[in-house]
C-alpha cells in the first residue's frame, strides 16, 4: 500500500521494545533515549533481557542494545534520539 493511503498509527497504538542485557553501558543510553522519547511523545515501552529469552539472545546476541518499533528492527548499537522521534511521529 501506498504510504500516503496509510493511517498514521496513534502514539498509544506504538510499542518500543529495547532488547539489553544487565551490564551493558550502550543499553543504559539507549533506555534513557527511549525512555525521554516515549515519554514526551506518549508511546508505551518495554525492556526485554536478552539473557532470559533464548531466541531473543539467538537473535540479537551481536547488535545489542537493539529496538525495535512495532516488532521491527529500527536500531542497534546507539539509538538517535531523532530518528526515533520521527520513526514514532511519521
Amino acid at each position: 500500500m501506498s504510504p500516503l493511503f496509510r493511517r498514521k498509527a496513534a502514539p498509544q497504538e506504538r510499542l518500543v521494545t529495547l532488547v539489553r542485557k544487565p551490564g551493558c553501558h550502550l543499553c543504559d543510553d539507549a533506555e534513557a533515549v527511549i525512555e525521554k522519547v516515549c515519554g514526551e511523545l506518549g508511546v508505551p515501552w518495554e525492556r526485554k533481557d536478552i539473557t532470559e529469552d533464548k531466541e531473543l539472545h539467538d537473535r540479537y546476541w551481536e547488535q545489542i542494545p537493539v529496538v525495535l518499533v512495532d516488532g521491527r528492527q529500527h536500531t542497534f548499537w546507539r539509538v538517535d534520539e531523532g530518528r526515533l522521534r520521527k520513526e514514532l511521529t511519521e
